[in-house]
C-alpha cells in the first residue's frame, strides 16, 4: 500500500488524461543536471550542457536579458528599430524582412518596456524591464522575471519531438504552440507562432529539424552571436 501511495505521488501520466501519456515529461533530469526545476538567472543550461553556453558571458543580465542584448548595437541598455534592424540583417534576414521584423518586434515590446506610461515614437526597448513584455501562450521557459527554467526547455521536446529526439520539425513546433496555447490569448498565440516560426527559419538544419541545442542557445542569446559570425564566414559547431 505505502509502495502504491509513494508511486502515485511521483506519477507523470494519468489514466484518465490521454494527453499527459501523448505529451510526456521527463522523470531523471536529476541524474543529468542539477536541480533542473530550479529558476536559473544567468545561465541557460540542459542536460548536455550543465553549466550553460561555454564561452558566453552573461555580464550580469538575466537570460532573458541576454537574449535581446545582442541587439543592444552601442551597449546602453536601449534597443531602438534601427538597431533590431542591424541585428537581423547581421544573421542573415534580408532588407525587408528585417524592415518589417524590427519595426513589429519594437512596437510590440517597447511600450512594456518603459519607465514611464508615455509611449515613445521612437519604439524603444529598454533591456532592464524586457521581463515586462513575457507574453501568455508561451513554453514557460522563462519565469516572469526573466530567469530560465531549465525543465520547461528538457519538457519541450521529450513532449513534442516524436520524430528524432532533441530536434522538432515545423509540424512539432505547430503542435508544440497548439499545446502551449491559453484560452482567449489570442495576441500571446499569435506571437508565440511567429517567434517560433522565425527561429525555424532562422536556425534548421539541412534536414529541416530545429534542434534543442539551437532553441537553447536562443534563450540566453548565443545563437545570435554564433549567427553573426557564421554570415561572416566562421562559423563553430552547433548540432
Amino acid at each position: 500500500m505505502a509502495s502504491e501511495v509513494e508511486a502515485d505521488a511521483l506519477a507523470t501520466v494519468a489514466e484518465c488524461a490521454p494527453v499527459t501519456m501523448e505529451r510526456k515529461v521527463k522523470s531523471d533530469l536529476e541524474n543529468f543536471l542539477p536541480k533542473p526545476y530550479m529558476a536559473r538567472a544567468l545561465t541557460a543550461p540542459d542536460a548536455e550542457y550543465p553549466s550553460g553556453t561555454p564561452g558566453h558571458k552573461n555580464d550580469g543580465m538575466s537570460v532573458l536579458q541576454q537574449h535581446v542584448a545582442f541587439f543592444d548595437q552601442d551597449d546602453n541598455g536601449i534597443i531602438y528599430p534601427w538597431e533590431t534592424y542591424t541585428g537581423l540583417r547581421a544573421i542573415g534576414f534580408n532588407m525587408i524582412a528585417s524592415l518589417i521584423m524590427a519595426i513589429g518586434i519594437n512596437a510590440g515590446l517597447s511600450y512594456t518596456t518603459l519607465p514611464g506610461w508615455i509611449p515613445s515614437p521612437f519604439l524603444p526597448i529598454y533591456i532592464h524591464n524586457i521581463h515586462k513584455s513575457k507574453h501568455g501562450s508561451d513554453s514557460g521557459t522563462y519565469d516572469t522575471e526573466g530567469r530560465y527554467m531549465p525543465v520547461n526547455l528538457e519538457n519541450m521536446f521529450s513532449k513534442y519531438a516524436k520524430t528524432v529526439p532533441d530536434k522538432l520539425t515545423l509540424g512539432e513546433l505547430w503542435n508544440m504552440t497548439e499545446g502551449n496555447r491559453v484560452a482567449f490569448d489570442l495576441f500571446g498565440g499569435i506571437a508565440s507562432k511567429l517567434e517560433w516560426a522565425l527561429l525555424y527559419v532562422l536556425a534548421r538544419d539541412e534536414e529541416g529539424f530545429l534542434s534543442k541545442e539551437a532553441v537553447r542557445r536562443v534563450f540566453d542569446g548565443s545563437l545570435f552571436e554564433y549567427c553573426a559570425k557564421a554570415q561572416m564566414g566562421y562559423e563553430g559547431k552547433m548540432s
